[in-house]
């Protein structure tokens, strides 16, 4: 359902850029006192907030139930759930709120504790009561709030709310179907009050959830508030905001978590943004104990890039996927020089290089780079996408990790599709085929997977 629109939201007039706002805001200025201005420019979220932030509004013959905020990091998302929780309690001492997150660890640190969580948008004598071992916090006023992980669907058996905020949606473990279970036990709950209402906050990802909120507000039951990283421009940090724009704009990672877009994925793609997003980690989490650079050099400088990425082996048989180094429109020496700088910042153990490309000669650059580790030609007798698929059988099995975030390697691994065809960025996937065959040496090879067991008889 399509957000309802104000005819003039509240405290729009505070926020006009315009002469008469500005005279406006001067004005009102001049006649507060300075402990009432800085309550002002604190506390008065409904005068600063964008429409989008705020919960739409009510009309006769259409009183909402679920209110979706999609939209990119940064946005505010989280400080809108807050300042809607607060609203709700001060008015309803009656209430009854569910707090869910991916877990409780989330729900304390971003939703009650966080900088723009529950905590902070409370004013002084307003803030609710925090009781950790109870999951618990509760007002002056008597309303409640309880913490929920929704990798316990269980734990939603049995409570009764009138309100509810579920974030980040999108990122619940939905192993077993968990995901799914606690958003309808959570439903079978909001039976307290005239109105029992459900806010829930996300990034967008190709999830079932997600899927079933969106094909809902096409049915007119949930409405849905959409922004993007840029729409928070002025609070974000400026560095952090162009680095943002640099890194990810022009990729579908910047599509989903800046612009807050729900990018599908192609019919029969050996990779979704979903599967990479469980295997991503923000540091190795066993010792590396091998690791390869896998090269997929240019047929010409001119176009396609040198796919350069740094793989690794843990002590838990896992891979690791740690950097993407590749190199675009570069003549041999320069993406030569770049492998031989990968090798030496990660302290390789072996480069592995497709040779389709130049046969010999691509050592041969490799070597004038002062590449003197170990060099491995590898040569393709099939197609991408059939190298790729069992390093994609990898990532379902649970045998692969991102550590940290690969935008344009990532948009190629999600381009590649069963039966040979790639629908991805550029004209050829580089940075995935550089991967593959740095995979396929760490834990495809014979030897090179997961520790076995050898009895000597």
């Amino acid at each position: 359902m399509a957000r309802p629109r104000r005819e003039l939201s509240r405290g729009s007039w505070l926020r006009r850029m315009d002469a008469s706002g500005a005279a406006d805001r001067e004005t009102l200025a001049a006649q507060l006192a300075p402990h009432e201005l800085a309550a002002l420019g604190s506390y008065y979220w409904e005068g600063w907030a964008r429409d989008e932030q705020l919960p739409p509004q009510d009309r006769a013959s259409e009183i909402w139930r679920t209110w979706l905020i999609c939209a990119g990091r940064g946005f505010g998302k989280t400080r809108a759930g807050a300042e809607w929780i607060r609203d709700v309690a001060r008015n309803d001492g009656a209430a009854r709120i569910a707090l869910i997150g991916a877990s409780l660890a989330e729900v304390r640190s971003v939703m009650v504790e966080g900088d723009s969580g529950i905590l902070a948008a409370a004013p002084g004598a307003l803030a609710p009561v925090f009781e950790p071992s109870l999951k618990r916090l509760t007002w002056e006023n008597g309303a409640q709030a309880f913490l929920y992980s929704a990798a316990e669907p269980e734990s939603l058996r049995g409570p009764q709310h009138s309100h509810a905020w579920c974030d980040e949606i999108a990122k619940w473990d939905n192993a077993s179907e968990r995901a799914m279970t606690s958003w309808n036990n959570l439903q079978l709950t909001m039976r307290l009050g005239k109105t029992p209402r459900v806010l829930a906050t996300t990034t967008p990802r190709n999830a079932p959830l997600m899927r079933l909120l969106l094909a809902d507000a096409k049915r007119g039951k949930v409405v849905v508030a959409r922004g993007k990283t840029v729409d928070n421009r002025e609070i974000l940090p400026a560095d952090y905001f162009a680095s943002m724009i640099e890194q990810f704009s022009q990729s579908g990672f910047g599509r989903q978590e800046l612009d807050g877009e729900m990018v599908e994925a192609s019919e029969g793609a050996l990779w979704n943004r979903a599967l990479i997003e469980t295997c991503r980690e923000s540091a190795p989490s066993a010792a590396l104990t091998r690791i390869v650079i896998g090269v997929d050099p240019p047929a010409s400088a001119k176009g396609d890039a040198c796919g350069i990425v740094v793989c690794a082996m843990g002590s838990d048989g896992i891979a690791r996927v740690l950097a993407d180094m590749s190199v675009e429109r570069a003549s041999p020496e320069r993406w030569a020089r770049a492998v031989a700088r990968a090798a030496e910042h990660w302290s390789a153990d072996r480069v592995i290089a497709e040779a389709n490309q130049g046969g010999a000669m691509v050592e041969s650059v490799l070597r004038a780079a002062d590449v003197s580790l170990p060099i491995t030609l590898v040569h393709a007798s099939r197609g991408k996408a059939a190298r790729a698929e069992p390093v994609a059988a990898l990532y379902e099995r649970g045998r692969v990790r991102h550590v940290g975030l690969f935008a344009k390697l990532e948009d190629q691994m999600c381009g590649l599709l069963a039966g040979g065809a790639y629908e991805g960025p550029g004209r050829s996937p580089d940075r995935a085929d550089a991967l593959v065959w740095a995979l396929t040496e760490l834990a495809l090879k014979k030897g090179g997977g997961e520790p076995r067991v050898r009895c000597v008889m």
